[in-house]
């Protein structure tokens, strides 16, 4: 008879070998590879070069060079600091107020009540959660995702147990998006399946839907069965508040259920503070049910999302003067944002396309070995793929960077 040690598979868990002090408990574990986008805080901060980009990662950056706290945000840091009376947990929903002050504002007034909303750890934990709701709902279900998207979309949705399948989306040869391939590629998806779909300002190459194009998804996703899950980090660094949620508004008002995960981190300034939420719409009778998932879901990945930084958007949202000041200066952000797209966009005919995209980033027609040139040669910092943080520029770097780009451009891989 073969004992159950020498049926073990070559590599699994050596138990016989840990008994004699001979063995370690992560020994089936390999290393993975790093991170090449956070890699990349590393090689720019050794770069001892005074003239050096960061174009890399994605903060907002201000004319200095700075990641800014809001002022709103510090006063109302302030206010929690005099009033909080208690540091204690607040239940695996966290702030009740916060996640239906921020679905007014996505979603209009009296819309906190048609949804299930809960604050979560950032909008990647709202992700997260969506996602594996959306797992133990029907496993192994399918997700489509456009083709480029987040580059930690595809790991943490394959995590949750969903299957991704990739549809067209983005046009490289044109720096657009191809509407009819996409919309052709989810007209062949099955009942059932979920298709993820990026609020406003696209991260990586800047592209957004138009209303009309939002009404054809809400049609499709209607029409054919489908769940469309909506990623929303960067509300409001578009082309303005409103402008930036009324697609997601139109598709959640004419679609029977949808998921959406919100973030704070970038239009509050808030990045290491992690805040976010999510917000299910399903059918009057499975309200409960999704309700408590989501809760069960929530206790066993954080028990209890971070308290700080959503009292803070909570202060903000129902204090007129804070929220009047927050506005402000969120729409001197994307004002920021959109004079270094133009900038960029007249530097050269073929950056012209970043005019007409919105938000933080934009992908150049690069090649990968023009992206490493650009590094060695003028110490510029962007991803591999040639995806750029717009923010990242400085109104006295653009006519530079642009010059060192334009050998390079139209050379994409």
């Amino acid at each position: 008879m073969t004992s159950d040690r020498q049926a073990r598979p070559a590599g699994a868990f050596d138990d016989g070998a840990l008994a004699t002090g001979g063995g370690s408990h992560f020994a089936t574990l390999i290393p993975e590879a790093p991170d090449a986008l956070l890699a990349l805080i590393g090689l720019h901060a050794a770069d001892p070069r005074p003239g050096k980009i960061d174009v890399g990662v994605g903060v907002y950056r201000d004319a200095a060079g700075a990641t800014p706290v809001f002022a709103a945000v510090k006063q109302a840091e302030r206010w929690l600091a005099d009033t909080q009376a208690s540091k204690s947990y607040l239940g695996p929903e966290g702030d009740a107020r916060f996640a239906a002050l921020l679905a007014e504002l996505l979603f209009g007034a009296g819309a906190a009540a048609e949804l299930i909303g809960l604050q979560t750890p950032g909008g990647t934990g709202a992700l997260r959660l969506g996602a594996e709701l959306l797992a133990r709902a029907a496993p192994g279900r399918s997700i489509w995702v456009g083709t480029p998207t987040w580059a930690n979309h595809a790991p943490l949705l394959t995590g949750a147990g969903l299957v991704v399948r990739s549809h067209r989306f983005f046009d490289a040869e044109q720096s657009d998006l191809d509407f009819g391939a996409m919309m052709a590629d989810l007209d062949a998806a099955a009942a059932g399946d979920i298709v993820l779909l990026h609020g406003c300002c696209h991260n990586p190459t800047g592209v957004s839907f138009d209303l009309a194009q939002w009404e054809a998804i809400a049609e499709l996703c209607a029409r054919r069965g489908l769940l469309p899950f909506v990623d929303l980090a960067y509300h409001g660094l578009g082309a303005g508040l409103d402008a930036d949620a009324a697609g997601v508004r139109r598709l959640v008002e004419r679609v029977p259920e949808a998921v959406v995960a919100y973030s704070c981190d970038k239009n509050f300034g808030l990045y290491r503070d992690r805040v976010g939420a999510i917000w299910v719409k399903t059918q009057s009778g499975r309200v409960d049910a999704v309700r408590s998932n989501l809760y069960a879901l929530a206790r066993v990945n954080w028990s209890m999302p971070p308290d700080h930084g959503a009292a803070v958007v909570r202060h903000i949202l129902e204090t007129p003067a804070l929220r009047a000041e927050w506005i402000a200066e969120l729409a001197a952000m994307a004002a920021r944002i959109g004079m270094l797209r133009q900038r960029l966009a007249a530097g050269d005919p073929r950056l012209e396309p970043i005019g007409r995209q919105q938000g933080m980033f934009a992908l150049l027609p690069l090649a990968q070995g023009a992206v490493a040139a650009l590094r060695r040669e003028h110490g510029i910092y962007m991803a591999g793929n040639g995806r750029i943080n717009i923010a990242g520029l400085g109104e006295a770097s653009v006519d530079r960077f642009v010059a060192a780009c334009a050998p390079h451009l139209g050379q994409r891989q």
